[in-house]
């Protein structure tokens, strides 16, 4: 639908002084027929060929650039489950940009302020906070956990459930793993997933693989092209391959 036939259908919520290209697509109804509002608050820019899905909110001030998908519902088998297409609980908060080429899958928030980069995906259920930077061509998985001030730079892999504290810092090419077993559509194994975790200002260097289940301690710093296969303590210094503590940071 066009945001004309969007609001003559009554479900486009939108504030004066909005932009919204003649161009944008908005999609009310998920996979399970379900419509839903979608609201556009003041200052918000919506740009052209933007894909917007029902129960998505775009905060004061916010941008949402050319060629975007934002609300995308899940829909398939994925992580041992049948995802329907639900659709809804999208929050791109007040001064948010969304870069061309993004795509935002449902129940996700993007926080104040927060840049998500060029041909990023947040898939469902991912928590972005305040002031964030996430680099171009990022892929975070489902139900994965950004803080405040966070800084992800480009190409990095955030795997499901992992955890980035407030003012951590990742490098290019980062890759997370939550999985010891690779078990797939195995009926006789589950795999028991393990997300990292990383605490409070810690710094990974460009080219580091981190293990499932590892953390990473606060102010903790990893040298570049790591293996990371053990916690690591607050405040230390480490790098190899495997990753080994050498020092304080």
């Amino acid at each position: 639908m066009t945001a004309a036939e969007l609001d003559d259908a009554g479900l486009l919520r939108a504030d004066e002084n909005v932009a919204i290209s003649r161009y944008a697509v908005f999609v009310p109804v998920d996979e399970l027929g379900e419509s839903r509002p979608i609201t556009i608050h003041a200052g918000a820019v919506i740009g052209r060929f933007a894909v917007v899905h029902g129960g998505t909110t775009i905060g004061v001030q916010a941008v949402v650039e050319d060629h975007t998908v934002v609300g995308q519902p899940e829909l398939g088998y994925a992580v041992g489950r049948i995802h329907p297409g639900v659709g809804g609980g999208v929050h791109v908060a007040a001064g948010a940009v969304v870069r061309a080429g993004a795509v935002i899958y449902a129940d996700v928030q993007v926080g104040v302020n927060t840049v998500v980069g060029h041909h990023c995906l947040l898939r469902t259920a991912v928590r972005v906070g305040a002031d964030t930077q996430l680099g171009h061509h990022l892929t975070i998985e489902r139900a994965a956990r950004i803080g405040r001030d966070v800084r992800c730079s480009p190409g990095s892999h955030i795997t499901s459930d992992t955890l980035l504290a407030d003012r951590v810092f990742l490098g290019a090419g980062v890759r997370t793993i939550n999985d010891k077993t690779l078990t797939w559509r195995d009926p006789s194994r589950r795999s028991v997933l393990a997300a990292p975790r990383f605490d409070f200002g810690a710094k990974v260097g460009s080219g580091s693989v981190v293990l499932a289940s590892v953390t990473i301690g606060a102010h903790a710093l990893v040298g570049a092209g790591s293996l990371v296969t053990r916690d690591i303590p607050a405040g230390a210094l480490a790098y190899g391959h495997p990753a080994r503590v050498q020092g304080r940071a």
